[in-house]
């Protein structure tokens, strides 16, 4: 590891009891910090984030000024759910409407700039089960209390089952590696693809948004460039339990996050960007071809509607 990442290991790594929700809330100085959560299909787990966001960090501490549930399209309840449990609920089609929507997370990340109005924004997977609120007031609160901060990613332990230490396998498998390859600055943090991580509008809005699986990876490597090493950090908060993706999405996810490491290299064109997998059928193996992710959103400084509402 580089000698600087050792350095910024011991000064932008903290715990979550590092910042106690009173605390940073007396940090806080006007700031407003919006909660978002992309959800789809997630009616078993979004109603519990939403009520413990909003009993501990805005009925009990009011830290979080705005929670906000964007509705990728599901298919169960989780819109009335999420919409009964506290939170504002808004579809991800209403947003910026002549624009079509493609499906993916980062999609959905990148519209919620345009219903939010927090100068910090937390992102929070809306799978998580065991949910605790230091997941919010744990990476928001370096932001509140170090003003030179602007990107936080939390650090968890990811049980697989019952064994401890295994759930990160996209993680450990590409995203690691290339980081430690091509981005050694970055080697530094512990969950790199971690889907829990608070930001500055005034960093998000001039960042491009890959639209699906390599969100997280695009971001962190575009902010390492825009801001510098010194302004990331990580905290952590303890274990993340989440439902697990079976192995062939795995393997999309995978593609996904290569080819977002690849743009970022190259600022090229893959030849052929799909993935071919391959599934047993009742007559031998059938290969199903997916498109890999390959379209990204423009920075969001650059639309005009956003720059509108930014004036208005």
């Amino acid at each position: 590891m580089l000698e600087e990442v050792e350095s910024w290991l011991t000064r932008r790594s903290w715990s979550a009891a590092d910042h106690p929700p009173a605390s940073v809330r007396a940090a806080a100085n006007g700031t407003g910090v919006s909660v978002v959560l992309p959800a789809l299909n997630e009616a078993a787990t979004v109603g519990d984030i939403v009520a413990t966001i909003r009993r501990e960090l805005m009925e009990r501490v009011p830290l979080v000024d705005e929670l906000v549930v964007i509705d990728s399209g599901s298919t169960d309840a989780t819109a009335e759910v999420a919409r009964r449990a506290g939170a504002r609920v808004v579809h991800r089609d209403a947003i910026l409407p002549r624009l079509p929507a493609v499906p993916g997370k980062g999609e959905v990340l990148w519209r919620s700039l345009l219903v939010t109005s927090g100068d910090i924004l937390c992102f929070i997977d809306a799978d998580l089960k065991d949910f605790s609120a230091d997941f919010v007031s744990g990476i928001v609160g370096p932001l509140l209390a170090h003003p030179e901060v602007q990107f936080v990613k939390a650090m968890y332990d990811r049980p697989l089952g019952t064994v401890a230490g295994q759930g990160g396998r996209v993680t450990e498998l590409v995203a690691r590696p290339l980081l430690n390859l091509h981005w050694p600055l970055l080697a530094g943090f512990v969950q790199p693809l971690g889907g829990e991580y608070a930001v500055r509008r005034s960093l998000l809005e001039r960042l491009p948004f890959p639209v699906g699986y390599g969100v997280e990876l695009g971001l962190l490597v575009d902010a390492l460039h825009t801001v510098g090493l010194d302004a990331l950090a990580q905290v952590d908060v303890g274990v993340r339990v989440h439902r697990h993706q079976d192995g062939q999405a795995l393997g999309r996810m995978a593609a996904a996050i290569y080819r977002t490491a690849q743009v970022r290299l190259s600022r090229g064109h893959l030849v052929r960007p799909s993935l071919t997998q391959f599934e047993r059928g009742p007559d031998g193996f059938v290969p199903r071809t997916y498109p890999v992710d390959t379209q990204e959103r423009p920075p969001m400084c650059e639309i005009e509607e956003y720059l509108a509402r930014r004036a208005a």
